[in-house]
């Protein structure tokens, strides 16, 4: 029933509380929690029984009586008022602003779980976007609609990554006057990585195409589970409303798993892999599905979610089930890391499932495709190399192999590595692949044409 109101809880645990005696509720409805002191918190039910109800509380169950508390189900599930105006703004993990300016005003109230995008409705990515990195571009290429997680680890530049995607990314060719916008949604992160997001931003004038949502480390733990929500919300809004297309980064993923299986201990659940609950990959897949374009609508949401791996491990329950429902992911190395090169991408095990419909003719250039295939059988065989290389000797090695250890070198260092601040244009970046290709003889080059061979390719001996 609308706006009933109940007094007193039959259990507090955690972020979580009970209420008996209920009628009329409905699962996952928004509920105000008013505390003796008369502050309002905001909550929404998690299950229902005959005459039980599970809320899990945003702001936390600190100072909640048992006895006073006053529960009132407001008979519509959470929602968020969005418009236009959101862009360029920053706001907390329940979409309230946070930067000193009046909330926007709303064009539209929408409710935070999105609408399944029915299958037969949705249309094919194809589109290249254009983030300015060598090793997204050429080799794991983006497309409009895309989920392309990034698998970072701990002490991995992923932050420094992300913001420089926010700052370079861009859409090329297709149609003119087409917009572009970033959400960016952070979540559990530390007061001064979340400045250093803000400022990167503010400085380069990106935040006046961003809109921002930052959960930080200290605030509720629950809220986290609503912070892609809502940023995901605004990516719907503005895609399919306004017309623009949006990508779409969340970072980290990972406290955003373990916020899941927190709430989930919390109820008492039984737990799966490593504890975490036996729903969390359909809990994934109704964030990461958010994704796509739709028949008849201009614009298209992409998304890009980033997660470091517990343990550098890309076989944990979280990089497992995103890569499942994802179209590919971009993994980061530390032993490229460690070498000193930025960004470090492990190009063997990185992959886009889509990108062989987003390059090309008309869309990047015609060697692309053919171009990208040669890089990465190369650079296999520099592995193979390096290997036998480490069991015999390099001076044991014959010609054709210290060009390929020669290649590997140039790959990584002018290929794969450029700096924080670096906006590559597409063509910079094949022509920085034909460049690395020229340390290899002719005759190694089995995956590009002889035309393209023959307009491209300057052997480094010559």
């Amino acid at each position: 029933m609308q706006g009933k109101e109940y007094i007193g809880l039959s259990h507090v645990s955690g972020p979580i509380i009970v209420v008996e005696g209920i009628t009329g509720v409905g699962f996952d409805e928004m509920v105000e929690v008013t505390d003796p002191t008369g502050e309002v918190r905001i909550g929404r039910v998690l299950e229902i029984s005959e005459d039980l109800a599970v809320i899990q509380v945003f702001g936390g169950t600190r100072g909640l009586a048992i006895s006073s508390t006053r529960v009132r189900f407001v008979g519509r599930p959470l929602e968020l008022e969005v418009s236009r105006d959101m862009i360029g703004r920053v706001f907390n993990g329940l979409g309230e602003p946070i930067d000193g300016i009046p909330k926007p005003f709303a064009t539209q109230r929408m409710n935070i779980n999105g609408v399944p995008i029915n299958p037969t409705s949705r249309e094919y990515p194809r589109d290249f976007i254009q983030t300015g990195i060598s090793t997204i571009d050429c080799l794991n290429t983006l497309v409009r609609g895309q989920k392309l997680p990034i698998f970072s680890g701990s002490g991995m530049p992923h932050n420094l990554l992300a913001r420089q995607i926010v700052r370079q990314a861009k859409l090329v060719g297709g149609e003119e006057n087409e917009e572009f916008v970033v959400v960016f949604a952070a979540m559990g992160i530390k007061h001064d990585d979340a400045e250093f997001f803000r400022r990167g931003f503010e400085e380069t004038g990106a935040l006046n195409n961003v809109v921002m949502f930052l959960n930080l480390a200290d605030d509720p733990s629950i809220e986290r589970l609503i912070t892609p929500r809502c940023a995901l919300t605004v990516a719907e809004y503005l895609a399919f409303y306004e017309g623009i297309h949006v990508l779409v980064i969340l970072t980290d993923m990972t406290n955003y798993a373990e916020a899941l299986r927190e709430i989930a201990s919390a109820r008492e659940e039984v737990p799966s892999r490593k504890g975490y609950p036996g729903y969390m990959y359909s809990d994934l897949a109704s964030l990461y599905e958010r994704t796509g374009r739709i028949q008849g609508a201009t614009g298209s949401v992409t998304q890009l979610p980033i997660l470091s791996m517990p343990n550098d491990d890309i076989n944990h329950p979280i990089p497992d089930l995103t890569g499942y429902i994802t179209e590919g992911q971009i993994v980061l190395s530390r032993e490229i890391n460690s070498k000193g090169i930025y960004p470090p991408v492990n190009v063997p095990r990185s992959l886009s499932r889509l990108m062989k419909d987003g390059i090309g003719e008309n869309k990047t250039r015609p060697d692309h495709p053919n171009l990208q295939s040669q890089l990465y059988a190369a650079y296999a065989n520099v592995q193979s190399v390096r290997s036998l290389a480490s069991v015999i000797g390099e001076e044991e090695l014959s010609e054709i192999d210290r060009n390929y250890l020669q290649f590997g070198e140039h790959f990584e260092q002018e290929f794969i590595g450029q700096k924080p601040d670096e906006d590559r244009s597409i063509e910079e970046t094949l022509d920085i692949g034909w460049q690395v290709l020229s340390y290899l003889p002719e005759t190694e080059l089995h995956r590009v044409s002889e035309d393209e061979i023959a307009q491209f390719y300057v052997s480094a001996s010559s």
